[in-house]
């Protein structure tokens, strides 16, 4: 049974946008001028106020870092208006590189669910896959090879493999894996960065992504998790961990379980799941912040895991009455 009722869900799932849209806002100021911390920083600050008119007793479960090493949005930092206990994942800006330089993929992501239901992801390393929804259960796994998961995604999708679109991030670790699925036929796109958007979009027929495989951020993949819940798709993920001290750490932000254990969905974002992400820069997934001399607009998608409906949201800033976010 959910803590908040349909009415309150679908209010908070309106209240999430207001709040990506500010962060969104703020750093869009610093679009292209190469300060990317700037950008993170405006995000942040203006993400950190609008969540004080929500209606939520929240506890940052995936934030900004520990409380010595961010200011504001840290992990265990109390934000909202007061209400139902829930716990929140933030990313105020995925893609700060993306934002400083103007390319493609920039977004503002917040994801919420009931206390306890997000796992708690130390900042390191996730191996993730990810497709999207109305697949048979388990068709691809992450200890299977990549040739393996491509023939099995293509039978299930009835295709060839070599009309498959597989995302992963641009990186030197994922060289060989790139390769083994070039050469089973399917067509590779790479990002540089920002991979909550990469996974996203096997989950939107539109993105012409099928399947997000890959290493990056734990953090990020918690919140991929919010957005695929939503949008029924699948996902598997395993914390990689460099040494003893990350693996110590992660066993202790979740007792009594294997740190290295393969992870299901739920295991990552569990119960009813409301996910908020506005767009910075134009993408794939969102349009960016628009400006225009007497207004600013801007994308954004909301989803519900307990409707499973997805919400494309374009939103008209009057100049004259907008109440602007920290700059």
């Amino acid at each position: 049974m959910a803590v908040f009722p349909i009415i309150s869900d679908r209010n908070l799932a309106l209240e999430l946008v207001r709040v990506t849209e500010a962060a969104a806002l703020a750093s869009s100021r610093w679009t292209g001028r190469g300060r990317k911390n700037d950008a993170d920083g405006a995000a942040v600050e203006a993400m950190r106020a609008a969540f004080d008119t929500v209606a939520i007793n929240g506890t940052v479960v995936i934030g900004e870092g520990e409380m010595d090493e961010a200011p504001m949005l840290y992990i265990g930092e109390q934000v909202g208006a007061g209400g139902p206990a829930m716990d929140i994942a933030v990313d105020p800006l995925e893609g700060t590189n993306l934002c400083a330089k103007d390319m493609p993929n920039a977004i503002t992501v917040v994801a919420l669910a009931e206390r306890g239901n997000f796992l708690h992801a130390p900042d390191i390393y996730m191996d993730k896959i990810v497709v999207g929804a109305g697949l048979p259960e388990g068709v691809v796994d992450l200890d299977a090879s990549i040739e393996t998961n491509l023939k099995n995604l293509a039978r299930a999708k009835d295709r060839d493999v070599q009309d498959l679109v597989l995302c992963t991030l641009e990186r030197e670790r994922h060289a060989d894996m790139i390769a083994h699925a070039r050469e089973a036929g399917a067509r590779v796109r790479l990002l540089t960065d920002g991979d909550v958007a990469g996974g996203i979009a096997t989950c939107l027929e539109e993105s012409g992504v099928d399947i997000y495989v890959g290493s990056g951020g734990a953090p990020e993949g918690v919140l991929t998790a919010a957005a695929v819940r939503c949008a029924n798709g699948q996902m598997q993920g395993r914390l990689m961990f460099e040494d003893d001290e990350q693996r110590a750490r992660a066993a202790k932000m979740n007792p009594g379980k294997d740190p290295a254990r393969k992870l299901g969905l739920h295991d990552m974002a569990a119960g009813p799941v409301l996910f908020s992400a506005t767009g910075v820069t134009t993408g794939a997934l969102l349009r960016g912040v628009r400006f225009y001399p007497h207004q600013v607009v801007t994308h954004s998608l909301v989803m519900r895991s307990s409707s499973g409906t997805s919400r494309f949201i374009e939103a008209h800033h009057n100049l004259s009455t907008k109440v602007w976010p920290a700059q």
